[in-house]
């Protein structure tokens, strides 16, 4: 898996490359937590799956997850710069527009995912994990696995006990002090 800026080639034409422009999103593939969430969505194998990507930025990782056979994926994001960076950056990538619809917090499309997500990943800080984990939990399908990404080692232990009574989390990636962390239902 490749991470390409627009403007230049791919230097594997026969890998999966993913062509970006993060234009003003989060998400160049170049912060160890992107790359920690790529490594664990290869590791997946999402062929075929359905996911939701809570926090999409740049659309990085939902266009990683289609590229690499899922199914269909939700972006959602609170910045409208964001959705629209997505979206620009499926087409970049002949993603058509039905397989990664993107949406605001809240919008009616979410209710399709709830429940039937096989894997939801998101890579935003610390905080905003605890404070949004019921939204993220709630679109797990029922053998689902959540990834989450975007904090620190130090802050990895908080983060495992806030899911705790509902789903056990664990380290499965670190780079330069960040983490990823999965768990399955």
């Amino acid at each position: 898996l490749w991470v390409c800026p627009s403007w230049l080639e791919p230097p594997e034409p026969d890998a999966v490359n993913l062509l970006l422009d993060p234009g003003l999103a989060f998400g160049t593939g170049t912060h160890p937590t992107t790359a920690l969430c790529l490594a664990a969505l290869d590791a997946l194998d999402p062929v075929g799956k359905t996911l939701v990507d809570y926090g999409c930025g740049s659309g990085i990782l939902a266009v990683a997850a289609l590229k690499l056979g899922a199914e269909r994926v939700l972006g959602i994001d609170n910045d409208p710069q964001a959705l629209r960076a997505s979206r620009d950056n499926a087409q970049r990538n002949g993603v058509p527009d039905a397989a990664l619809p993107v949406a605001l917090p809240g919008d009616n499309i979410e209710q399709g995912y709830v429940g039937r997500a096989d894997i939801v990943v998101a890579n935003i800080l610390a905080g905003p994990l605890v404070a949004l984990s019921e939204q993220l939990l709630r679109f797990l399908a029922p053998r689902g696995t959540l990834l989450l990404s975007g904090l620190l080692a130090k802050q990895s232990d908080e983060l495992c006990e806030h899911y705790a009574d509902r789903l056990s989390l664990s380290v499965v990636a670190e780079q330069d002090g960040w983490v990823c962390l999965r768990g399955d239902r």
